[in-house]
């Protein structure tokens, strides 16, 4: 039966380079079987050099994919070479979602949705407040930054090591985002609803500093991109100093529903089995 559904239905990808420790074939395996679709999504590595190549086999249909997921280091350039980015993706300059669909591959940028999602999801509510920290300026903010402001948040502050890469999220995102030194975090903090981490401190038992939350607002979310582990240092830190906390998980699962509903057809759920089945495999790597 599962080989058969494989040869018939639609072929999505994940590419990257590396990709073999993606988690989305997964995802989107365990998708496919519990809805009964026809159809597989597979890691599919690519090398730097090699995308452009594999970007144009996929716009004149010899890949056989009908879409696929892209991540790191692939995502600007995804986003160049697609025929119809959408805004979204437009203003972020990168794509981790394409699907070919009238001659054309489009592509869109579902990491934002996938946090929000999340936070909705594990936390409702959590954006009565109308003032965020971002700590952290690299890519992975980004979408981040974008989402939060496209939630309704009024003042999202980056705080970052390097204060030019925070001054270019500004620049990129607009008024209501305001870059700041490492030094500023514990001002910015005062009164804030939100809390996103999306560097990579603690990731992998990593050390992380050691942080005060005592300014934030009282009811404020702390959450992280990071989802391994699980509680993070800084989760565990914000957690011991009486904050709800939301892990990152959810942002990986909820951020793959867009693009499995355009190459399957069928918009999935991300429920308890889902996340207990990725949360398995973490532990067993």
């Amino acid at each position: 039966m599962g080989d058969s559904r494989e040869t018939f239905g639609p072929k999505a990808f994940v590419t990257g380079f590396p990709i073999k420790h993606s988690r989305s074939p997964l995802i989107h395996g365990h998708w496919l079987k519990t809805l009964g679709l026809p159809g597989s999504y597979r890691a599919h590595e690519v090398a730097p050099e090699a995308f452009s190549d594999f970007i144009q086999s996929l716009k004149d249909g010899s890949s056989g994919f009908a879409g696929g997921n892209v991540t790191i280091p692939h995502k600007e350039l995804a986003f160049r070479l697609a025929d119809k980015p959408d805004a979204l993706s437009h203003e972020l300059g990168a794509a981790n979602t394409l699907w070919l669909e009238d001659g054309a591959l489009h592509a869109t940028n579902t990491d934002g949705r996938g946090f929000i999602a999340n936070l909705d999801e594990r936390h409702p509510g959590w954006d009565r407040h109308r003032t965020a920290v971002v700590f952290g300026a690299g890519g992975a903010s980004r979408a981040i930054i974008q989402a939060v402001r496209d939630r309704g948040f009024k003042e999202i502050h980056v705080v970052n090591r390097t204060v030019e890469r925070a001054r270019e999220l500004a620049d990129r995102f607009g008024p209501r985002v305001q870059a700041h030194p490492a030094g500023a975090l514990a001002e910015v903090m005062k009164g804030a609803g939100l809390f996103i981490n999306t560097t990579s401190l603690g990731m992998d038992g990593e050390t992380a500093p050691q942080l005060d939350f005592s300014p934030l607002a009282a009811d404020a979310v702390v959450t992280d991109i990071v989802y391994v582990p699980l509680k993070t240092p800084i989760l565990a830190q914000a957690e011991e100093q009486g904050f709800p906390i939301v892990d990152g998980l959810g942002m990986l699962l909820h951020q793959a529903v867009p693009g499995f509903e355009r190459w399957f057809g069928q918009r999935p759920i991300v429920d308890a089995a889902l996340r207990a089945l990725i949360i398995a495999d973490m532990e067993a790597h």
